[in-house]
This record gives C-alpha cells, sequence and structure tokens, in this order.
C-alpha cells in the first residue's frame, strides 16, 4: 500500500524529443527550440488585400508561421505581392505555400512565387500518381534546393497515396499474423512521411530543411502514428489533428490529442485546425494553441489568469464580469506589453470569487484579489507577491484592479528586462 506521507511527487516535465532544428524564414523549428505555433488562412489568396488582412491579424495573435494556399496561377502571382505588402506593414511572419496536384508547375512557372516563400507543403499523396509522381515531387524538391527553402512533406489520411497503401494491405493479407486495417493504415502514412524524406535526401536537401507531418481526425489513430514516427526518425515534426472540428468538439480534441503527444516529447510545431463557426474568428485557433502550450507548462505566452467557476457562495456575476475584463485586457495589451515588458507573459493573475479558495489562491499567484460572495463582508482583499497590500471597497473595484496590475507590471518587468 502507498504511503501518502512519504511518497515523492514526481517530475512530470515532459522531456523534449530530440530533432534536426530547422530554419523557416526567421523562426527555428526543432533542434531544441521552442514549440512554434503556426495557423492557415481562409481567404483566397488571389485577393491580395484580404489575405495580407488576415495574414496580419493572425499574426498579432501570435501565430508565428502562416500557411497560404497556393492553388492556382493566379493566387501564385499574388504571393510575391502579399509578402511586399507584409513586409512594408513590418509584418514578418513567415509565408508557407500550400501545395496539392500542381505544385511542381506553379513553382517553376512562378519563379517570383517560389522566392517569396518561406517553406514548401508538400503532399505525398497528390503530388503525382504513378509514374508522374517521382518526376513532379522531384521537380518541387529540385526548386526548393535552388531557392534554400525548406518543405513539409504533410501526409494526410484523407489524401493518403492508394498505390502505397493497396501494396501494404495486400501483403498484410498474406502475412502469417496480419494486423487490422487500421493498423495498416497507420504504417502507410509512416512510410508515406519516410519515404518521400528519404527521396528528398537523395535529391540534394539536407536533413536541416525536411519537416514531416501525419495528419488524422481520430485521436487515438493519431497519438499512434506520431509515436511510431518521432521513433522512427528524428525529422522535425508538426503536429495536428486534421479536421478537428468546431467550437468546443474542436478544441477538446486537439488539446486531448496533442496534448498526449505534447507529454511525450513529440511535436515541434503545432497547429489547432478548428473550423471557425460562422461569423467566428479565425485568430482563435492560435489563442488555443497557445493556451495548450502554456497550459501545459511547456511556453508562456501571455500572463495566465486563474479565476473560480463559481458556486452557490458566488451569487454574483460581478467577479466573472472581473475575470472576463482582466482576460480581455491581459490579451488585448500583450503586443505592447511584449515590447515593453520582457518576461510579463510569465505573469500570474487570480481573480477569485469567495473566501474560501479565494485568498489562498491569490496568494499563489503573482497579484490576485478575492471578491467577496453570497452574505461576505464588501470587501475585496488583494494580494501581492503573496501578501495582502490593500482592501478594495465600492463601484470602482474593476478599474482600481486593472490599474495595479498595470502598476505591477511597470514595476517588475519595467525596471527589470529579461522578466523577474
Amino acid at each position: 500500500m502507498t504511503d501518502v506521507r512519504t511518497e515523492k511527487t514526481a517530475d512530470h516535465e515532459p522531456s523534449r524529443r530530440r530533432s534536426v532544428g530547422v530554419r523557416v524564414g526567421n523562426v527555428v523549428i526543432g533542434g531544441g527550440a521552442p514549440i512554434v505555433v503556426q495557423s492557415m488562412t481562409d481567404t483566397d489568396t488571389a485577393d491580395v488585400e484580404a489575405t495580407v488582412r488576415q495574414v496580419s491579424e493572425l499574426a498579432r495573435a501570435g501565430s508565428e508561421i502562416v500557411r497560404i494556399t497556393v492553388d492556382r496561377d493566379e493566387a501564385a502571382r499574388a504571393v510575391p505581392r502579399i509578402r511586399d505588402r507584409l513586409d512594408q506593414m513590418d509584418v514578418n511572419v513567415p509565408l508557407v505555400g500550400d501545395f496539392h496536384y500542381i505544385g511542381h508547375k506553379l513553382l517553376s512557372e512562378n519563379p517570383a512565387c517560389a522566392e517569396a516563400l518561406a517553406k514548401y507543403r508538400i503532399n505525398p499523396g497528390n503530388v503525382g500518381f504513378r509514374e508522374k509522381r517521382d518526376q513532379q515531387f522531384s521537380a518541387m524538391i529540385e526548386i526548393a534546393n535552388r531557392n534554400a527553402k525548406p518543405v513539409r512533406i504533410g501526409v494526410n489520411w484523407g489524401s493518403l497515396d492508394q498505390e502505397l497503401l493497396t501494396t501494404l494491405m495486400d501483403e498484410n493479407a498474406f502475412a502469417g499474423h496480419p494486423k487490422d486495417a487500421s493498423a495498416v493504415t497507420r504504417e502507410a502514412m509512416v512510410m508515406s512521411g519516410l519515404l518521400s524524406a528519404a527521396r528528398a535526401e537523395e535529391l540534394g536537401m539536407p536533413r536541416d530543411r525536411i519537416i514531416i507531418s501525419a495528419k488524422v481526425s481520430a485521436i487515438q489513430q493519431l497519438i499512434a502514428v506520431y509515436r511510431d514516427l518521432a521513433a522512427r526518425c528524428d525529422y522535425a515534426l508538426h503536429l495536428g489533428l486534421t479536421e478537428a472540428g468546431m467550437g468546443t468538439k474542436g478544441i477538446v480534441a486537439s488539446a486531448a490529442g496533442m496534448g498526449i503527444l505534447l507529454q511525450d516529447g513529440i511535436g515541434d510545431t503545432v497547429r489547432v485546425s478548428l473550423t471557425p463557426e460562422p461569423g467566428g474568428d479565425r485568430t482563435r485557433e492560435v489563442v488555443v494553441a497557445q493556451e495548450l502550450l502554456q497550459t501545459m507548462g511547456l511556453r508562456p505566452f501571455l500572463p495566465l489568469v486563474a479565476s473560480c467557476p463559481g458556486c452557490g457562495r458566488t451569487t454574483s456575476s460581478f467577479f466573472r464580469e472581473l475575470a472576463q475584463q482582466i482576460q480581455d485586457h491581459v490579451r488585448g495589451s500583450m503586443p505592447e506589453w511584449r515590447r515593453k515588458y520582457p518576461g510579463v507573459e510569465n505573469l500570474n493573475v487570480a481573480v477569485m470569487g469567495c473566501i474560501v479558495n479565494g485568498p489562498g489562491e491569490s496568494r499563489h499567484a503573482d497579484i490576485g484579489i478575492s471578491l467577496p460572495g453570497t452574505g461576505e463582508s464588501p470587501a475585496a482583499p488583494v494580494f501581492i507577491d503573496g501578501e495582502k497590500k490593500m482592501t478594495l471597497r465600492g463601484a470602482g473595484i474593476a478599474d482600481e484592479f486593472l490599474e495595479i496590475v498595470e502598476t505591477y507590471i511597470e514595476g517588475r518587468y519595467g525596471a527589470n528586462p529579461g522578466g523577474g
């Protein structure tokens, strides 16, 4: 029987898988670098204004790489203009071209597009079929080599190389101990990525310009595929649950699958592929990816705001409104704070709703407030660095607390570049 009095708590901080580092524009993926957040536009790339606007919004939200669709000549011709406009706006986020079916043709006929992109995404399942597959894949790799651009070999089970899958299925049927179909499909995905990467190296592409992804939309399959892939190579890995879905379903599914892999130390760059809700904001996928990494303790992006869920003791909605106000203020202020206050992303703020856990949780935070619950004295103690410093009363508590937070940030991070 375990002695709970003497058992030592294990250190569960994940050990990162060793991978080859890849430079994509001004960003490094893998090689021990912080896990990179990326996203993808849903605009028509040929619409320069709309695409520039959305790339800028995604970059401002924290996307460190943005992928854009390059599906036809009009889109390919627009890419250099998009890059120029972003540079004029001082938005230096790297752009990745997403190519399917005719990527070899678009890159060869639009050299300015090939130069403007920071990376090419190649899907080995639809880069070409039968005898054209190797020829067209080789053409894209050779263009990437000439321009010194990295590539992502992006396998997706929705467009898996059917010839390879059929071969493996046939071999499995005659095996002494055949595997189930899902296991064979996973092996086909892993082999598709690894064989394509090996072919790219044969064509002269160095390992430090190759990233692999193997995306599925089923959680257990995702975990199994990436664990197998990670065990069989040291390429940098792009992690994501494809077609994750909309709203809470997509968020939960992405966090469940990728969270397990990240805890295993697998994943050098991530994307949360959410379906935007009608009228929704595309930047939500960036926020979710950041919060996933930060919640797991893998990388800080902005101050964390802890708040209680509320119960019968917190019948007032005031603490919820204050928590939301603080959260919105923090996220809206981060672009400026990031420039002015290095290290501010490590700040912890607590907004609690009653006396039960409020004072204790507030003491654990850098700065916290414990609001009065039902039947409690209409006073809100404020704790700074573990000590009660003041008590707020009256209708102006929210504005006063925000001012205290701003003053604390200025004092701690403004006077100490690099963070406290």
